[in-house]
């Protein structure tokens, strides 16, 4: 147990700055080293290798990896190596169904990333006011996304950042006092509670980014993203929506700046397979199953098969379409009508 503890500390010790340096041009070899570590020091993902008749070794493409079926996060313990959670990220589940647990050895890593992201696309979380209207969330333990948006708020230099729950008269003067002083605001919210927002206070939100995770969480009738989209434009008088896309299982995020089109966060890239052959990739621009490379997932399993339906383009950018046939809703994903 002491050489696989040494040798897994040391080939992790050297991935980080790896991750740390990661551009497009570093992005392939970085994820074959860590698909090496993780296929040597994950058990139950060199369990899935051995039972598909693939050697790490011979493996030289992102397209080449197996990934991870995402039904495992439900069903066992997804871990790189030996440690002791410091936290479980745990999906919602409406009656019925298991939710999904991710295993944390490292809340501050998933931070950073989570932070990495945003900076991207959108610069520095601490120079927006973040208004988070993401009450299905706030009322369960375990949220990533809670975690996420907690840190944006405590980070952020605006003291009107913070939580909503059901308080709409409250969130609406926020947003008005924002717009009034022209600070840099961003309304994230869950699907369902926007459209309550909107039906119930509907205003002109000019000058504010207002963000949808998805989901509707059982509270309303599954929509299409475009329909939703067009549901928000219309009541906050806005020429565009943004929309995040990130789970339980993810340490990245993607996110699409107005429109369907989502664009992953450096430490992430997505791939399509056809539906109904899961080793087979899917041409560009082809509706397949989403599967996702995340390198942030460091200690769990960088790449997984999502069960989102989707298609994928050349630069790299993707559409959620829907979820594949007899597949759990989720509740940061919107279903097709």
């Amino acid at each position: 147990m002491a050489f696989f503890v040494k040798n897994q500390t040391v080939e992790r010790a050297e991935i980080l700055p790896m991750l740390a340096q990661l551009d497009d041009g570093s992005f392939m070899g970085t994820a074959l080293r860590l698909f090496r570590y993780q296929a040597r020091y994950n058990p139950l993902y060199a369990r899935w290798l051995e039972l598909l008749g693939r050697r790490a070794m011979d493996i030289t493409s992102l397209e080449g990896i197996p990934c991870l079926p995402i039904h495992f996060f439900k069903t066992h313990a997804v871990q790189t190596g030996r440690w002791a959670a410091k936290t479980i990220f745990t999906s919602s589940a409406t009656t019925g169904q298991t939710p999904a647990q991710h295993l944390v050895r490292d809340v501050d890593l998933y931070l950073h990333q989570a932070r990495r992201g945003f900076t991207h696309f959108y610069g520095d979380p601490a120079d927006w006011c973040v208004l988070a209207l993401l009450p299905a969330y706030l009322e369960r333990t375990g949220s990533s996304l809670v975690a996420m948006a907690n840190d944006f708020i405590q980070r952020s230099c605006y003291p009107e950042s913070g939580f909503f729950l059901h308080d709409f008269q409250a969130l609406r003067a926020t947003l008005e006092r924002c717009q009034a002083q022209s600070i840099p605001t961003l309304l994230l919210g869950v699907s369902f509670a926007l459209l309550d927002f909107a039906e119930q206070q509907p205003m002109n939100l000019q000058g504010i980014t207002v963000m949808e995770t998805g989901g509707m969480k059982g509270r309303r009738h599954e929509l299409t993203r475009p329909a939703l989209h067009a549901l928000l434009k219309a009541a906050f008088q806005l020429d565009a929506i943004h929309s995040e896309y990130g789970m339980t299982e993810l340490f990245s995020q993607a996110y699409a700046l107005g429109g369907t089109l989502f664009r992953p966060a450096p430490t992430m890239q997505v791939l399509a397979t056809e539906i109904y052959d899961p080793f087979c990739p899917a041409p560009l621009g082809r509706t397949g199953v989403l599967n996702v490379i995340d390198l942030a997932n460091v200690d769990t399993c960088a790449f997984i098969a999502t069960e989102d339906v989707g298609k994928v383009y050349a630069d790299g950018s993707f559409e959620v379409l829907g979820r594949l046939d007899a597949a759990e809703l989720r509740g940061c994903n919107l279903m097709v009508e």
